[in-house]
């Protein structure tokens, strides 16, 4: 993965970070596809949140693709 692109995605997620703190949850990056599709995976509360999908596009994807626009979509994975 490029460094310099996962920067630049960590960058974006930093500053939403804070809002899902207020509500006990976090996000970890796992992956930046060769499509541009970031995959993270949400922590704590996140996790089992029924309004995490509407955070995702909404707030999470917004961001990420403001700050770096070459990236396509964001997507929550669970492993």
């Amino acid at each position: 993965m490029n460094t310099e692109l996962r920067d630049k995605v960590e960058e974006a997620l930093e500053t939403m970070r804070p809002f899902l703190a207020a509500d006990g949850g976090n996000m970890e990056l796992i992956n930046i596809t060769e499509d541009m599709v970031v995959q993270l995976k949400f922590l704590g509360s996140c996790k089992d949140c029924n309004m995490s999908e509407m955070t995702l596009k909404a707030g999470i994807e917004e961001a990420v693709k403001r700050s770096v626009p070459q990236i396509k979509s964001v997507e929550a994975i669970t492993t």
